[in-house]
């Protein structure tokens, strides 16, 4: 079933395509007959409903693009028209009046060719191999870009600079005098022409960007000055950002040089706030050429296509550090063979990867903990205030259409009804940001949780906030605002954004911790403790939620290993049409969890549990749970993580030595036996803090 919210928008865009067609046809009717105010009103509304779509409706327009039926054709057809309107109109002379003002026209419409073409030369000319941020670039001769009208607003462009010829045309069929059209010709062909010089002014030599081989040097450069040791390795979609960016925290406290390589030009604004230097290098050729630098070890949050790319590097070492884990199959996946080692959190997934027989070696595995659930605050007690603060964070419908994965279609509007029929739970509902882009019924579900939540907020009631508390989290959105958002021009372009990101000031990611923290207090505080929230921003983050929870609702997902550091109560919804000991069986992230069924029933008595600890059976199984998890708190995750990461730059440089051995004629035996000698044949010997190899 489609996702609701699909059908209102897809009669939107047919309203729209209906008044087009009807305002073609009014025209011509107007032109023909002639009928002067239709043909005006017509004329008038085809041009402005045009202008209007293209802010509104541009998914519309490029579906009439692709019919061949663009921008170009639409405003010439209604420029045609209008001339064949003014054609039927007594008192004007075809030939003596009517003829310069097709003669401008047509200029009008070369110059808007020509301002296409030198709009595609600018792009070409400010186009890098790469683009970068929180690096010095500017000797790279970054300026800013054009008008975004001129430089890539094709469509508005040409209507915008059509408003004149329009309004000309109009009075004229008004008056009967072809000087008003002359006059809105006439400045439409000003416009358009005076654009095109203006543009043009960007392939000047003082407004060009250095050459591609240039630039590549002048990365090699960077890189070779830098010296960076460790980084981490990202390619994914528009809404997979999050993967890269719960481990920036973690990257940014190791030893050594930290960097950030993506592949997609678009994710380099996706990545949140950090000081560690970012380098987007989409071409595989240009990306060998990290074989020469001084990276050591790649770390790899995900799986993509283009990660096959990077690992053909023979002189970096790769570890796969996955974006969360859970006992679903895409936390045991084959591709894992491809890095020289996988980082789990603890015992639990080691366990997983050799029940799976995917060919992983149990040596490979290394267990780190995970270092990025510092923030999480520990269990304290049953709620102690009047409401119980329930977080439901359900997962989303994965690739593979197992319908255990999610409880969004099968269980979450019967959940959340349950939830809500309790007077003293606060509901926390915040969907993974990917529901619904696989199955439509989740999309449509969670649309439908939505609508719940809303209408329980509208029945309820009670003290609010004071002004001043608005006033807070306004101040302190602002503080972090400016903190963590670039404040570029609308017409910035991927250059401009790079001469603008360039070193980051010192100090600023401890000001940006500092500016999250006193955010997320305000956030809460501006909203009354009755209030249920629907949280499908970035802000508040997964883990402010969990320290605001007093029991999480999820699905087999790594939601709930993370949150199980906290110690505190959670339930796993069963959709997968499981007997609950088979599931438990199956899975065992929820060997601690209370198991609810898709119709909710069993929600009352989990609340009684969370409000009476002496009824909370599960304590026990919770702390022994989290340790097999995430492995010991002692020495901490953050610890182990960077010796973890040192060991591996260590394997780097053994096989670094080992190559240049081999290249300088020294027997690869005779070599081996030094190296063991000296106390360096394994990585953590002995030999990482004295050696190049510390990261």
């Amino acid at each position: 079933m489609p996702s609701a919210g699909i059908a209102p928008r897809r009669a939107v865009q047919l309203a729209a395509l209906f008044a087009m067609m009807v305002a073609f046809t009014a025209q011509l009717i107007g032109a023909l007959l002639p009928v002067i105010p239709l043909f005006i009103a017509a004329s008038v509304v085809n041009l402005g409903l045009d202008l209007v779509l293209q802010h509104q409706q541009p998914a519309l327009l490029a579906l009439l693009g692709r019919i061949r039926f663009d921008v170009t054709v639409r405003q010439l057809l209604r420029d045609i028209l209008m001339l064949v309107g003014l054609l039927h109109i007594d008192g004007i002379n075809p030939l003596e009046e009517q003829a310069p003002l097709t003669i401008t026209l047509l200029a009008f419409y070369g110059t808007h060719f020509v301002c296409q073409a030198v709009a595609v030369l600018v792009r070409r000319s400010r186009s890098l191999p790469f683009v970068t941020r929180n690096i010095d670039a500017s000797a790279l001769g970054l300026a800013d870009a054009p008008p975004r009208l001129l430089y890539r607003q094709t469509g508005r462009r040409l209507l915008r600079f059509s408003v004149p010829t329009t309004t000309g045309m109009m009075i004229t069929a008004v008056t009967g005098n072809v000087f008003w059209g002359g006059i809105g010709i006439g400045v439409a062909l000003l416009l358009s022409a005076g654009g095109t010089l203006y543009l043009s002014s960007w392939l000047l030599p003082g407004k060009q960007v250095v050459g591609e081989q240039r630039a590549l040097a002048w990365l090699d450069n960077w890189l070779a000055a830098y010296r960076p040791t460790v980084g981490m390795y990202f390619s994914g979609g528009v809404t997979s950002a999050y993967q890269a960016n719960m481990w920036l925290d973690t990257l940014a406290g190791l030893d050594g040089k930290p960097i950030i390589i993506l592949r997609e030009r678009f994710m380099v604004q996706k990545i949140e706030a950090t000081d560690i230097p970012i380098v987007c290098i989409p071409k595989v050729a240009h990306l060998m050429r990290l074989e020469h630098s001084t990276l050591k070890a790649l770390l790899h949050p995900a799986n993509s296509g283009k990660t096959s790319q990077i690992l053909r590097i023979p002189s970096i070492k790769h570890a796969f550090i996955n974006h969360g884990e859970s006992d679903k199959l895409s936390s045991c996946n084959p591709y894992a063979k491809a890095y020289d080692e996988v980082w789990v959190a603890g015992q639990a997934a080691r366990d997983r990867y050799q029940l799976a027989d995917i060919g992983i070696e149990d040596k490979d595995v290394v267990e780190v903990g995970r270092p990025q659930l510092t923030p999480i605050r520990p269990y304290e007690g049953a709620p102690i205030g009047r409401y119980t603060t329930v977080l439901y964070a359900p997962t989303w419908e994965g690739w593979d259409g197992n319908p255990g994965n999610t409880s969004v279609i099968l269980a979450g509007e019967n959940l959340v009804r349950a939830l809500l029929a309790d007077p003293s739970v606060r509901l926390l509902y915040k969907p993974h940001p990917m529901t619904g882009s696989v199955d439509p019924r989740a999309g449509a579900a969670d649309i439908r949780i939505q609508a719940m939540i809303a209408a329980a907020n509208a029945r309820r009631g009670g003290a609010l906030p004071g002004p001043e508390a608005t006033a807070e989290l306004a101040r302190r959105t602002a503080e972090l605002d400016r903190l963590t958002t670039a404040d570029f021009r609308k017409s910035a372009d991927e250059l401009e954004r790079m001469r603008l990101q360039g070193t980051p000031e010192q100090g600023h990611a401890a000001a940006v911790e500092a500016a999250v923290t006193a955010w997320e207090e305000a956030y809460w505080d501006a909203f009354p403790e009755w209030e249920h929230r629907v949280i499908t921003t970035v802000r508040p983050g997964i883990f402010a939620c969990f320290n605001e929870a007093d029991l999480l609702i999820s699905d087999v997902s790594s939601v709930v290993s993370d949150y199980l550091t906290s110690e505190k109560p959670y339930a796993v919804a069963n959709t997968s049409g499981m007997a609950e000991d088979d599931f438990r069986a199956q899975f065992p992230t929820v060997r601690a969890a209370t198991i609810l069924t898709p119709d909710g029933s069993g929600v009352p008595a989990l609340l009684e549990s969370v409000r009476d600890p002496e009824r909370d059976v599960l304590a026990a199984a919770r702390a022994e749970l989290k340790e097999h998890l995430l492995g010991p708190s002692d020495p901490p995750s953050t610890v182990r993580f960077n010796e973890a990461a040192v060991e591996l730059c260590a394997r780097a440089d053994e096989r670094r030595r080992r190559m240049e051995n081999r290249l300088s004629g020294i027997p690869v035996q005779r070599s081996q036996q030094a190296t063991t000698a000296a106390g360096t044949a394994r990585p953590g010997s002995g030999d990482a803090s004295d050696s190049p190899a510390a990261v």
